[in-house]
């Protein structure tokens, strides 16, 4: 038995009341409008509240009642209007008003019924992509390495955690008016997100490589306070048991906040990129290989490295080229790094404008675009050797990672 709330036109109240009341649930109570059930739906003792896709009876107020409460909605859509109106508020959970009431049942059900659907059991890792700000590539690497990862035979996520800039879903030409990691966060923040919701709310990236789910971010850096961070930790936790790889591309900014404010239980802006980085298994930080990008990269790498554990860090420098850090980029790039920052080992990807705008005009991926790109055979080496860990091997088309980026 269910405990629910209404907030719908007489009519279709009429009509759900019955339902619910034949199928053994119990209507705890009875709104007018979104506001009404927003100021007692944390009393009203109810699991799951019922609403009518419209302005009067959904709003911001409600989400926001119902995401403290705990409380699951479900909205049914009489019309178009109500479906995009639900969307831009990022509720998932509609059904068309006249379904058969089974399906209805389900929808509001399904996050109590999907813990019989065993996923992977947790065994899926996290990888988190982060660098300092100035573009040095994040948003790039993250989309790159996804592809690289799906096109090795892995179940693929690619999560879009940036409360600065989130660029995931244009640069791959999806639709972000209702993003799907803040959706994914309010399941969450409601103890009810469960991988078939993840199937639903996330986006599919189409690719004859490899294909894999995007989480996309929010469309407005505004609401940057739906990504908490117990709601960003509980949903990569759920997408370690819906996939192999969650590649997270998460903001530039450590800072805390919490010395410039008064309230030390405020969310913070830059709590969905700390927790991400310190749920991740891997964490893989990225600079511009430039003068600036370098400078900028260093300075940020102290603060990484004081925010999270520093043997789950890979360096990766994008962007190696002559033109802008000399004849020899790669002996230039590591001794920077070595001499001002005890980095080792980096990883080192070349400059293919070219190819990367070809990636960006299209919203594909680089493997797609242009599999030979030698930024493209660098990303893949990586992802196989660091990633991966398969074991070196001579592969045709592609060099070492040095001889590419050199």
């Amino acid at each position: 038995m269910a405990l629910v709330a209404l907030a719908l036109p007489l009519d279709l109240e009429d009509r759900m009341s019955s339902e619910l009341l034949r199928h053994g649930h119990d209507v705890v109570a009875r709104c007018s409008s979104a506001d009404e059930l927003a100021s007692i739906v944390s009393s009203a003792r109810a699991a799951f509240a019922m609403v009518a896709a419209s302005p009067r009876y959904l709003n911001d107020r409600l989400l926001t009642e119902s995401d403290a409460a705990g409380v699951r909605i479900v909205a049914l859509a009489a019309t178009e209007d109500g479906r995009r109106h639900a969307a831009a508020l990022d509720l998932r959970e509609v059904i068309d008003a006249g379904a058969p009431w089974s399906e209805i049942e389900r929808l509001m059900l399904g996050a109590a019924q999907a813990g019989g659907d065993e996923a992977a059991g947790g065994r899926g890792q996290v990888l988190a992509i982060w660098g300092p700000a100035g573009s040095p590539g994040r948003t790039t690497l993250a989309i790159a390495l996804a592809a690289e990862l799906a096109a090795e035979g892995h179940t693929v996520a690619l999560a879009d955690v940036d409360t600065h800039s989130g660029s995931v879903a244009p640069a791959l030409g999806l639709l972000d008016e209702a993003p799907g990691f803040a959706a994914a966060c309010r399941l969450a923040g409601a103890d009810s997100l469960s991988r078939p919701d993840l199937e639903r709310i996330g986006q599919r990236y189409l690719s004859p490589r490899g294909s894999f789910w995007v989480l996309t971010g929010i469309g407005r850096p505004s609401r940057w306070p739906e990504l908490s961070t117990d709601r960003v930790v509980t949903t990569i936790k759920a997408c370690r048991d819906w996939v192999d790889f969650t590649v997270v591309d998460t903001g530039f900014s450590l800072e805390n906040d919490e010395e410039i404010s008064s309230d030390l239980f405020a969310p913070r802006r830059n709590a969905a990129t700390i927790a991400a980085l310190r749920e991740a298994d891997h964490v893989i930080a990225v600079g511009s290989a430039d003068p600036v990008g370098l400078s900028r990269f260093l300075r940020a790498h102290v603060d990484l490295v004081e925010t999270i554990v520093t043997d789950r860090v890979t360096v990766v420098m994008n962007k190696i080229r002559a033109s802008a850090i000399g004849l020899n980029a790669s002996a230039e790039v590591r001794q920077t790094l070595q001499r001002f920052g005890g980095i080792t080992s980096p990883v080192l990807v070349p400059y293919d404008r070219a190819a990367l705008d070809g990636a960006i005009l299209s919203g594909r991926t680089l493997s797609d675009v242009a599999p030979k790109s030698a930024a493209r055979l660098a990303i893949r080496q990586f992802a196989r050797e660091r990633v991966l860990q398969q074991p070196v091997e001579a592969r045709h088309g592609s060099g070492r990672l040095d001889s590419a980026a050199g």
